[in-house]
């Protein structure tokens, strides 16, 4: 195994670090993910999965012009059947 610089090791780190900021604290903290109870079966691997694409939407909604929060935009979908569709890229018939 090739021997790292610093400079290198420096960026591995930061792109691991990178990861677990953007992706699994907010996953903890937004969606509670820590206190969630759900263990049978495929339900885990599932709800994370759903968490995950609903993340990503909410991220992609550029339509906002202040910087709402993820927090903030994430009930806005859940009060707001409007903002929902939106953000899901869907045509209200």
């Amino acid at each position: 195994m090739p021997e790292l610089t610093a400079e290198q090791l420096a960026v591995a780190v930061r792109g691991h670090w990178a990861v677990e900021n953007r992706l699994h604290w907010v996953l903890d903290v937004s969606f509670g993910g820590d206190a969630s109870t759900v263990r049978k079966d495929n339900a885990p691997q599932n709800l994370s999965l759903l968490k995950k694409i609903v993340l990503n939407l909410i991220r992609l909604d550029t339509t906002d012009q202040k910087k709402t929060s993820l927090r903030l935009k994430r009930k806005a979908a859940a009060w707001d059947d409007d903002f929902r569709v939106k953000i899901m890229g869907l045509i209200r018939l």
